[in-house]
């Protein structure tokens, strides 16, 4: 009985020191529960997010490796929208073609609960202005349905700044507070396939600001969350 006992004791404890890499797919990030606010993170355009632990490199090299198929380090629109279509079928948790209200919830509160401010001012990122010019987003559904522009987001004190990032704008590259919600074009509560590729290929418009037809990782925007890190480390 001892042996037993002993026997299951060790195979718990295994269990629990694997885990897998703060940088994996979301389903894994889904699996081992909320993240610790101290993560570094990213979230991408189209809602996904990348997290690495302190001292690693901003994750947002870790989301274009993924998106960047052909590994030619240009992302073009059919990389971006299968990047995108990916995400969607994770959202899309009983595979019925859409989005509804309960799967974004559950993006909300499970998958990236830091847009939700579910770690308040522990995150160290509440009252995050966006200096030089005021986003066009607005609100909880404010993004390339209505996306502010990926221009330089970051840290400055309240007599400079014009706008509180909120949500997910903190961590991606676009002033959108939750990137899923607003690919709900229609506001009928349904997120469909056809309305998530709309909308990201509006936010590949948006970050393609040189009209080059693909995206370079040397040239898209720093996240306020990125400024602030390198911030503190200078």
């Amino acid at each position: 009985m001892k042996f037993a006992v002993a026997t299951v004791m060790l195979a718990l404890l295994a269990a629990g020191c694997t885990t897998p890499d703060s940088g994996d797919v979301v389903a894994r990030d889904h699996d081992r529960g909320p993240p610790k606010p101290s993560a570094t993170l990213f979230i991408s355009p189209s809602g996904q997010p990348f997290r690495a632990a302190p001292g690693e490199p901003y994750p947002v090299a870790k989301w274009f490796a993924l998106a960047d198929k052909n590994g030619d380090g240009r992302l073009d629109r059919a990389e971006f929208r299968a990047d995108a279509e990916a995400f969607f079928h994770t959202l899309d948790e009983n595979h019925d073609g859409v989005v509804d209200g309960f799967e974004v919830n559950d993006y909300e509160q499970k998958i990236a609960p830091e847009i939700s401010g579910a770690y308040g001012s522990e995150s160290g990122f509440g009252g995050v202005h966006r200096g030089g010019g005021q986003g066009r987003g607005g609100g909880r559904r404010g993004g390339a349905g209505g996306a502010g522009g990926p221009g330089g987001a970051g840290a400055s004190s309240a007599a400079d700044s014009v706008a509180v990032l909120q949500g997910a704008a903190v961590f991606g590259l676009l002033d959108e507070p939750e990137p899923v919600s607003a690919t709900d074009l229609n506001l009928d509560g349904r997120i469909t396939l056809s309305e998530f590729l709309t909308v990201a290929d509006r936010r590949f418009d948006l970050l393609d600001a040189k009209h080059l037809g693909y995206l370079t990782l040397a040239d898209l925007p720093k996240t306020a969350a990125q400024k602030m890190a390198e911030a503190k480390k200078r």
